[in-house]
């Protein structure tokens, strides 16, 4: 063998030993990533980094918040398009700051602000599940479009160094071991706070308000808070347990849309003695009361009875009908009635509840009763797949309901068996939610304001001009 070949096979025998740690380093322990696993189940990151039928964690899907629609990433191992490629740093920062691998901003619709309080420990364990216990999946996602200015990711450092906190977050001395895992879980794996808080002008999170409810896209997210008409403050801890755990509360709740989603791919798998930890953590909070929700000092899971208006139909052929106040009546007897009784008092075993003492029925916001008419129930549990048809669009033999149709129904649903004294549901209202949820005027308000600036450095550059030349 010659010296020239001798030196090459030594060479690459020598490259392949340096690059030894760098292999080693790919391949990360099962209790790790079965950790990761756990945690990013905690986190629900498959609810939107999964398309509609589509590969787990492939991304997609389309987002709608106030500003515009958001398409979720693919968080694969895909070096191509997923975050294969990702240092345990860059997964770091894009997990906690809202940055990613090439230095561009995130929006917060990915909720980095909650994600800030996870622990060293856990972002490697997340790391390790991602890079190792989820499958690669080499296909693109559309990319995100919002109009213009928010489509300026740039201003997200602004945005980041007014709101979101730079340090994981440290036990409470005051609270037991108990109270700070369910903080440690509610304010970062689980993000409840993303949710359940409402927003402020620059789509922060109103820290006097926390989990006093919130719109969430199409769908309203509840007063959480353990205030007694308000909030939740009724429930027990096992029985916020039993909700988490079910999506289903008999005689008082029930979970629908992103909460849906939470139940079917996070809480469920949750142990229950996080579950227990959560629930403890959320009973213990601040009390927020919104006086609009005052009604006798019923909770929304007290209000409404049994009863129906279909004696109204009688004599009335259909045309008179439809012109006369019982087209709710009629709307509830040919869609509702067949599944949750003419009473309205649902099915004995729950599987369709009842429509009074419903949080989706009282309380001031109508969001939700809206939304499920028109987007219905679709959940897995333990005990089985909870169906509702939508309403709003043409499913099989589904009757696709007009806008104001949806509103003769939820008006009727809401005088007979919810809180009467709402406002009325109109068919604007529908509309808006069948959209995907109301806008924000914060892109409008920053093309004024940029507009305002460009206008007053136009007249200053013109002033100074005509002050050169007159010198």
């Amino acid at each position: 063998m010659g010296f020239r070949l001798k030196t090459r096979l030594l060479g690459a025998a020598l490259g392949l030993m340096a690059l030894a740690p760098a292999f080693a380093q790919t391949t990360f322990p099962d209790e790790l990533v079965k950790r990761g696993k756990y945690l990013a189940t905690a986190s629900d990151c498959i609810a939107c980094h999964t398309a509609h039928h589509g590969q787990p964690m492939a991304g997609g899907l389309v987002i709608d918040s106030p500003v515009g629609k958001i398409v979720a990433t693919n968080i694969t191992p895909s070096k191509q398009f997923g975050i294969g490629a990702y240092t345990e740093q860059q997964f770091a920062d894009a997990l906690r700051k809202g940055v990613r691998a090439d230095g561009a901003n995130l929006y917060p619709a990915m909720p980095y602000t909650a994600y800030a309080n996870l622990h060293d420990e856990d972002v490697k364990a997340l790391y390790a599940y991602f890079m190792q216990g989820v499958a690669a999946v080499d296909k693109p996602t559309e990319p995100t479009s919002l109009p213009f200015p928010m489509n300026i990711r740039a201003s997200m450092k602004a945005w980041n160094a007014l709101f979101l906190q730079s340090e994981p977050q440290k036990d409470a001395p005051e609270f037991s071991i108990d109270l700070n895992r369910g903080r440690y879980l509610v304010e970062g794996a689980a993000h409840c706070s993303t949710c359940h808080t409402p927003r402020g002008f620059l789509m922060q999170e109103q820290g006097g308000q926390k989990m006093a409810g919130a719109l969430v896209g199409a769908w309203y997210a509840p007063n959480i808070t353990p205030d007694k008409v308000s909030g939740i403050g009724s429930w027990s801890r096992d029985e916020l347990v039993a909700y988490l755990k079910t999506g289903r509360l008999e005689g008082k709740a029930q979970a629908a849309g992103s909460m849906a989603e939470a139940i079917t791919n996070s809480f469920s798998h949750m142990t229950d003695a996080d579950l227990h930890a959560m629930a403890a953590y959320i009973l213990q909070l601040p009390p927020v009361a919104n006086a609009a929700d005052a009604q006798g000092g019923k909770s929304r899971f007290e209000q409404g009875q049994a009863g129906n208006g279909l004696s109204g139909l009688r004599g009335d052929n259909y045309a008179a009908g439809m012109k006369s106040k019982s087209v709710g009546a009629q709307l509830f007897s040919a869609n509702c009635a067949s599944c949750h009784g003419y009473n309205a008092q649902g099915t004995r075993d729950g599987y369709y509840p009842s429509l009074f003492h419903n949080s989706a029925t009282a309380g001031a916001n109508a969001t939700n009763l809206i939304a499920t008419i028109l987007y219905g129930v679709d959940r897995e549990t333990a005990e089985g797949h909870v169906f509702m048809p939508p309403f709003g669009s043409q499913v099989n033999a589904v009757t696709k309901l007009s806008n104001g149709d949806v509103a003769h129904l939820a008006n009727y649903i809401l005088q007979e068996h919810g809180n009467g004294g709402l406002k009325k549901v109109s068919a604007a209202d529908v509309q808006t939610v069948r959209a995907g949820g109301p806008r924000s005027p914060l892109i409008t308000l920053a093309r004024f304001g940029m507009g305002v600036g460009v206008l007053v450095l136009l007249v200053l550059g013109f002033w100074l001009l005509r002050r050169r030349s007159r010198q």
